[in-house]
């Protein structure tokens, strides 16, 4: 059986906490100013044109943080896109959803209104 470190702990509660503070979270490489990959980028001007308000963590700037998201969502990439506490997905996920209109109903079935 493996033990999970009080750091690890912490970890996963920090994240939890972020994701459950905020309608829409995303854990992106860089800033929404300052995208640092083309993945990150593209997820935050989904989120922009959709005139969403949304929080933003860098993961760069916090490898407890980095390593923790992908072990909270089971998901190995970043950016990660949360929607009131649910997981939605990354990059490919979150633009198939757009260009499909998935994403704007999400949204809208969870009472995310543009700002």
């Amino acid at each position: 059986m493996t033990e999970i470190s009080t750091q690890d702990h912490d970890t996963q509660a920090r994240i939890r906490d972020y994701v459950q503070k905020d309608d829409v979270v995303l854990f992106m490489k860089g800033t929404p100013v300052f995208p640092q990959c083309g993945f990150s980028s593209v997820v935050s001007q989904v989120l922009s044109h959709l005139n969403v308000a949304y929080e933003s963590y860098n993961v760069l700037e916090d490898a407890e943080l980095r390593q923790g998201i992908k072990e909270f969502s089971d998901w190995p990439t970043i950016p990660q896109l949360y929607v009131k506490g649910e997981f939605v997905g990354g990059c490919d996920i979150v633009r198939e959803m757009f260009e499909s209109g998935e994403l704007q109903q999400l949204m809208t079935d969870k009472g995310v209104a543009a700002a």
